[in-house]
């Protein structure tokens, strides 16, 4: 029988935005209720790592505070916050591939057969188990339909739509969703004691992603880098195709790096056409970049609506196209060849 220390406390997960998910995975660790699968579901950035990886230490803690707490400070739940105990799997793709393949999932598979080294339960992360080949989640069936003893497997995903339907249906599906804009300004303030311009700015451009608005207060490099693309980005809206290709040949070399300095613009591109778009319909949803809300006006007032709804799905379906490994100078220069040319009045 467990020993709880009851001179810690745990109560919260240190996670904010989903205390019932929080509840139901207390009420699950150490006890019968826990299930052998689970499968986190929600936007990146919104948590769904970091509440796993809580989950794993409370079924794994070996000193619990309480009932489904765990210590925070013990070896194992120390190890495992740093995802480097032995009886933590983690299942990601291997370099050069864009997904988890079936030799990965077997591999998987042989090592999930062997009993924890030290650990109460062998634990699988299986972080964006979207990105796997239909193959290898056909292979990981046979283990979610049975399952080895003491074994629990944590699968996080963007979308239930991304994956088959019978993974879904055997594993606890736990959907976590962005808090409010307010709910992660107050929360940003109060934690890292940010003005109200800079909490403001961090809950728009995360979206009430806690993970993500925590990220880009702890990467002061992330917000330089967004304004520098964003500078070159509205330079180019007067420019000539010529100027604007220049940029497509910088993002395009070395070739070995072009789709992750591609895809680290195209969020930020899409996120501008996205407001544009929003407020050509006068919506009374919130922008994304409220730091840049006359630039968006600017462009609102001197394109159709219709042309800003294009543009948001011909970048859209540029972030499909770069998954899928097509050419990444012609895709950008498609691109930019659907961007309108204006000048605007307001710079960065």
């Amino acid at each position: 029988m467990l020993r709880y220390n009851t001179g810690m406390n745990d109560s919260n997960w240190q996670i904010f935005g989903h205390d019932w998910a929080v509840k139901l995975l207390r009420t699950h660790a150490g006890t019968d209720k826990l299930r052998h699968a689970y499968l986190l579901v929600g936007p990146q950035g919104v948590g769904r790592r970091t509440l796993a990886l809580r989950f794993a230490q409370a079924i794994n803690c070996e000193n619990p505070p309480q009932q489904g707490g765990f210590c925070g400070v013990c070896k194992t739940c120390r190890q495992i916050g740093a995802m480097s105990h032995p009886d933590l799997d983690l299942l990601q793709p291997e370099e050069g591939h864009k997904d988890i393949l079936i030799d990965q999932v077997r591999e998987l598979q042989h090592r999930l057969s062997l009993s924890p080294y030290i650990a109460a339960y062998r634990i699988a992360l299986l972080p964006d188990f979207q990105r796997t080949t239909i193959e290898a989640m056909n292979a990981l069936l046979k283990t979610l339909e049975e399952p080895a003893e003491k074994v629990v497997l944590l699968l996080t995903a963007d979308a239930l739509e991304n994956l088959l339907p019978t993974v879904v249906s055997r594993c606890e599906v736990i959907r976590l969703r962005p808090t409010s804009l307010k709910e992660a300004r107050a929360y940003l303030q109060s934690t890292f004691e940010l003005s109200d311009e800079k909490a403001e700015l961090f809950a728009h451009l995360s979206g009430g992603r806690i993970g993500a608005a925590v990220n880009l207060v702890q990467d002061p490099d992330a917000l330089t880098q967004r304004e520098k693309h964003l500078g070159d980005f509205l330079d180019l809206m007067p420019a000539t195709l010529c100027e604007r290709f220049k940029l497509a040949n910088d993002l395009s070399k070395p070739y070995d790096k072009a789709r992750e300095k591609t895809g680290e613009v195209l969020p930020i591109w899409l996120s501008f056409w996205r407001d544009v778009f929003l407020r050509s319909f006068d919506s009374d949803l919130p922008l994304v970049n409220i730091d840049l809300a006359a630039q968006v006006a600017q462009m609102a007032s001197q394109i159709e609506a219709a042309a800003a709804r294009d543009l948001v799905i011909a970048h859209e379906k540029a972030f499909q196209q770069l998954d899928s490994y097509a050419n990444v100078r012609l895709l950008v220069e498609n691109l930019m060849l659907s961007w309108p040319r204006v000048k605007l009045t307001t710079k960065l």
